[in-house]
């Protein structure tokens, strides 16, 4: 028998699938929203992983506090697509350009 989600997990789903097209959150600021300690951003990509629409799950637009992006080495060519799609910019160090700009707080 699986377990249900629990309100915590349910909520970073919500919340992530609310995140505009050209727009990026951080793990934290999502992890707070969904009522967590910010300290529980480790364990947002596991939970996006669970969704049960994850193929309606924005991943890639929930990035590091200082805008950096992880790659992990199967999905980067897809999560680069997704970018130049929403016209979200990385610099040569993996940094969104104009980060600052493209965080969405929930507000």
């Amino acid at each position: 028998m699986l377990n249900k989600p629990g309100e915590f997990t349910r909520r970073v789903w919500e919340l992530a699938e609310k995140i505009p097209r050209g727009r990026v959150t951080t793990y934290g600021i999502l992890a707070g929203m969904a009522g967590g300690h910010p300290m529980l951003a480790r364990m947002i990509t596991f939970i996006l992983s669970k969704s049960p629409n994850v193929e309606k799950v924005p991943w890639h637009r929930i990035v590091y506090a200082d805008g950096r992006v992880w790659f992990d080495k199967k999905r980067k060519k897809e999560r680069l697509e997704l970018y130049k799609k929403e016209r979200i910019k990385l610099d040569k160090n993996n940094k969104i350009i104009d980060f600052k700009k493209k965080v969405f707080t929930f507000k």
